[in-house]
C-alpha cells in the first residue's frame, strides 16, 4: 500500500509543469559530437527560448563549444554559453586552448573529465590557465577532478582572486565528494547538482541525497542543471522540469529553487 501511495505521489509531481521563465541550465551536451546526442546546439537553444530561459551551456568533453554557442546564438536569437573542457583531445591542460575559448568569447573553462584517470596534473600549468581566467573573467569547473584535487584547485582560484568556480556534479560516482567535503567546498565554490546522475543508465542516485546537499550546504552555494542530452534521457527542458519536480517532492522550496536555477547562475555568468 505504501508503494502504491508512493508512486501515486510521483505521478502527481511529475505532472506538474513548472515554468522554467529566467533559468539558466549550465550543463548541457549537444550535437555535434562523438556521441550520438538527443538534439544539436540550435535545437537546444530553441527548445529553451520556447520555455522563455534566460539562456544555457554547451558542454563537449571533446571539442571547444565556444564558437558553436556564438553560432547558436545567432542563429536563434538566444543566448548561449561555451567553453572548453581540457580533456586529451585540446591537450589536456593547455594554456592556450583557454586563451583560444577565450578570444573567441568562451565562459566556462571545465577542468579534465573523461580523460582525468589518466592525467598528471601539472599544478604549475593549472596557475597559468588560471591567470587567464581571472583575466577574463571565465568560470572555472571542476570537472571529474576527486576531491583532493578540488580542493587544491578551489584554494589556487581563491589565492588568486576568483570566486567564479563551480563543482560539477559532487555526489555522481566520478566525484564522490562526502557532504562534509561539499560543505567546506561550498566556502568558495557552487556545487552544481546534476539530474542525469539519478538516471536509471547513470549512478541511479536518490534524489534524497542532492536534497540533503542543498539543506546541509545552502541554496544559495548550489545550482541545479540537468547535464542531459544523451538520446536515453528526456531533453534538457524536460529534465529540468522533472528535476524541479523531484526536488519539490522531497521538500526543496521554490524559492531555494529560483537560486539554484536562476539567480546563482546568472551571478556566475553575468
Amino acid at each position: 500500500m505504501m508503494k502504491l501511495k508512493k508512486e501515486i505521489i510521483h505521478r502527481e509531481f511529475t505532472e506538474k509543469n513548472y515554468p522554467l521563465e529566467g533559468f539558466i541550465d549550465t550543463h548541457i551536451h549537444t550535437s555535434p559530437d562523438i556521441k550520438t546526442r538527443l538534439c544539436t546546439d540550435i535545437e537546444a537553444a530553441v527548445n529553451a527560448k520556447k520555455e522563455r530561459m534566460n539562456s544555457i551551456v554547451l558542454k563537449s568533453h571533446y571539442e571547444p563549444t565556444s564558437g558553436r554557442a556564438i553560432i547558436a546564438s545567432e542563429v536563434t536569437d538566444f543566448p548561449v554559453y561555451g567553453g572548453v573542457v581540457l580533456n586529451n583531445s585540446v591537450g589536456g591542460l593547455n594554456v592556450d586552448a583557454v586563451k583560444s575559448s577565450a578570444m573567441i568569447g568562451g565562459k566556462f573553462v571545465w577542468f579534465p573529465t573523461i580523460s582525468y584517470p589518466s592525467t598528471q596534473i601539472n599544478w604549475s600549468h593549472v596557475e597559468d590557465i588560471l591567470h587567464v581566467v581571472k583575466e577574463n573573467e571565465m568560470i572555472i569547473a571542476t570537472g571529474h577532478l576527486k576531491s583532493e584535487d578540488i580542493f587544491t584547485l578551489i584554494d589556487m582560484a581563491n589565492g588568486l582572486g576568483i570566486w567564479r568556480i563551480i563543482v560539477n556534479h559532487p555526489l555522481t560516482k566520478v566525484v564522490d565528494a562526502s557532504l562534509d567535503e561539499q560543505v567546506e567546498m561550498s566556502a568558495y565554490a557552487y556545487l552544481e547538482h546534476c539530474y542525469v546522475a539519478c538516471m536509471e543508465k547513470h549512478d541511479k542516485l536518490d534524489p534524497v541525497l542532492i536534497k540533503d546537499s542543498i539543506k546541509k550546504v545552502g541554496a544559495n552555494r548550489c545550482l541545479m542543471a540537468t547535464d542531459f542530452g544523451q538520446i536515453h534521457n528526456p531533453s534538457p527542458v524536460n529534465g529540468m522540469k522533472s528535476f524541479i519536480n523531484s526536488m519539490i517532492e522531497e521538500g526543496v522550496s521554490l524559492d531555494e529553487i529560483y537560486l539554484m536555477c536562476k539567480y546563482n547562475p546568472h551571478k556566475l555568468i553575468n
